[in-house]
């Protein structure tokens, strides 16, 4: 079987952290202003980061878009998930798939956020195992998945 080498488009100034890994398709945009992201942070196929910073252990889901926002870590961004200008995630929250996070909120840590606009819920009220749902797309998975497709086809 033949692989094709699938790239991300990265430009300006940006920085990627040990272990972390960008798959295909991911669009990195540090031209106004710069895009960090975090060891051990995965940013999922298709997502685009314009002046984003994704600190330690972020998950970041297929198609999610982040404009100058930033997410503090141990926090996850589902599929699709539109986080936009100086939203700040707060650590060990999680975003559901196709959320909208409007302009300048400011989630506190360990929160469900859910909805077009997003509504923010404490996590302990929702009765979500936040740990489970981490393990499950744990960083440390993607690491190793990061980790076998360079032995693999070089990436």
């Amino acid at each position: 079987m033949r692989f094709t080498r699938a790239e991300a488009t990265v430009v300006g100034d940006v920085t990627v952290g040990a272990d972390a890994s960008v798959w295909p398709g991911v669009v990195l945009r540090g031209d106004v202003g710069p895009v960090r992201i975090g060891r051990q942070a995965h940013v999922g196929d298709n997502a685009t980061l314009h002046a984003a910073v994704l600190e330690d252990r972020v998950m970041v889901g297929h198609g999610a878009v982040l404009n100058e926002a930033t997410v503090d870590e141990s926090a996850l961004i589902g599929f699709n998930a539109t986080i936009n200008t100086a939203a700040t995630i707060g650590t060990g929250s999680i975003v559901a798939a196709g959320t909208v996070v409007p302009d300048g909120y400011d989630v506190p840590p360990e929160s469900f956020v859910r909805g077009v606009p997003a509504e923010i819920t404490p996590l302990e009220e929702t009765g979500i195992d936040a740990e489970a749902v981490f393990e499950e797309y744990s960083s440390g998975e993607y690491t190793n998945l990061a980790q076998r497709h360079e032995a693999l086809f070089g990436e």
